[in-house]
């Protein structure tokens, strides 16, 4: 029997340039996969009445480590040097599979809450093979969509992130593969989270790459941050080793050469941006524009609720904001006006969704209201005060709008969140990583 469901008469902001904007439009969703977006549709559905709500896809988060919302808010100034230290040396060590679940479980909710509804999960917390069947436990009972990343383990600071010896099993991620993955079209998919030249010897880099591909699943690490990986010139030793390709995402990218940039777009490769952390932390200027200039189609992502929210309203405004503000300082100094290709808020939400379907390699299923592409929907309350009344109804997205006004949630065809609240039993997934909080915080005052 057919499932439909009609979003009725609300303002869609489709991102398909064939459909474009809709003042009032109509979205009709067939057993989980939109089937016409118009002015007005007739049918046999479960009508959701949008007037007032702003209709958009679903925003894509390409990076963030989920496994840490039990310990968030722990390390509020941090650098990046800190956070190794504060997080990869003190609190990962500690995790159990219990610790992974609750925080996955958490996290995966706190996206769809957000409107979030597609999520690269970069799980660099397998200290056991019992890790990654929680995680992917916890994500898959939240009903979003995720790529799921295997990272290494993160017992120990010194063997994990310093000329590291130890590469990722490949055993475990290949039972992962098998059991959780008998095909590339779920709801869930494998990538593998890689730390790179520079982190490991060139033999676990090698190794690594290796494995990935020879499992066709795509590579996701973080390049070019801070002072520390900002000097180990990683694009540059990946091409010396043959190992560039399109399969690969470069996270943060803040002090690539220009060498490089031409290496990742010339490749093939795809580009994740977390710009509340770039900035705060200390990895660098977040580098939209210059991913741009180069070809590419940056994405964007939280990475650390340790540290910063959670949601993609945050990124866009910091991203949005810090690449003006860098821009607007060079052109000031050097007595020039500001080019016409300074960054738009409409760019800031295609960025935020279709160009995060592009890198999580899922623009064929997600990323735009179009015709054919699975349901991830969201319905934003343009009727609030911190909205109304809008003019221009994507810069009320990117630049008003914030975790309040998401009132409707769909993935997948299903709906997530109705009506401003989560479908899913979020006084006990809030217990849960509360209980973890209290084993982490008990176990690091025991050591």
């Amino acid at each position: 029997m057919t499932v439909r469901t009609l979003l009725r008469a609300g303002q869609v902001i489709s991102m398909d340039p064939d459909i474009g904007d809709l003042p009032q439009g109509d979205v009709l969703i067939e057993d989980g996969t939109i089937a016409a977006v118009g002015p007005e549709i007739s049918a046999d559905a479960e009508v959701l009445d949008m007037r007032g709500h702003i209709v958009i896809p679903g925003f894509v988060d390409t990076h963030r480590h989920t496994w840490e919302a039990s310990i968030r808010g722990v390390a509020p100034d941090a650098t990046l040097d800190d956070y190794f230290v504060d997080i990869l040396d003190t609190f990962a060590p500690l995790y159990t599979p219990q610790d992974v679940y609750a925080a996955n479980l958490a996290g995966a909710l706190e996206c769809l809450n957000a409107g979030i509804t597609t999520l690269v999960d970069w799980s660099h917390i397998n200290n056991t093979p019992a890790h990654p069947d929680a995680a992917l436990q916890a994500l898959t009972e939240s009903g979003i969509r995720a790529q799921y990343a295997y990272g290494s383990a993160n017992t120990s600071l010194a063997d994990y992130w310093f000329e590291s010896k130890i590469a990722i099993p490949g055993d475990d991620v290949r039972r992962v593969r098998t059991e959780y993955f008998p095909s590339d079209t779920g709801l869930l998919t494998l990538a593998l989270a890689t730390r790179g030249p520079g982190f490991c010897v060139n033999d676990v880099v090698t190794a690594e790459w290796a494995l990935a591909r020879e499992l066709g699943i795509p590579i996701t690490l973080h390049v070019a941050m801070g002072r520390l990986a900002g000097r180990y010139g990683m694009v540059r030793q990946l091409h010396d080793l043959g190992l560039l390709g399109p399969d690969t995402t470069y996270i943060h990218c803040c002090y690539l050469s220009e060498e490089e940039w031409r290496m990742v777009a010339d490749s093939g490769g795809t580009v994740s941006i977390a710009p509340q952390v770039e900035t705060q932390m200390g990895h660098g200027w977040p580098p939209l524009m210059k991913a741009i200039e180069h070809g590419l189609r940056p994405s964007l992502s939280i990475d650390v609720v340790t540290t910063v929210p959670g949601d993609m309203f945050t990124q866009i405004r910091a991203a949005f904001a810090a690449e003006r503000a860098r821009l607007n300082a060079d052109c000031w100094q050097a007595n020039m006006p500001v080019p016409e290709t300074m960054l738009t808020a409409r760019q800031m939400l295609e960025i935020a969704t279709l160009n995060g379907a592009h890198v999580a390699g899922l623009e064929d299923r997600t990323g735009s209201l179009t015709p054919g592409k699975r349901a991830d929907v969201v319905a934003l309350d343009a009727t609030a005060l911190n909205v109304a009344p809008v003019h221009d109804a994507a810069a009320a997205v990117t630049l008003s709008a914030d975790v309040s006004n998401v009132d409707t949630v769909i993935v997948d065809g299903v709906i997530r969140k109705r009506d401003g609240r989560l479908t899913a039993d979020v006084a006990r997934a809030r217990r849960l990583v509360e209980e973890s909080r209290d084993r982490l915080l008990a176990a690091k005052a025991a050591r």
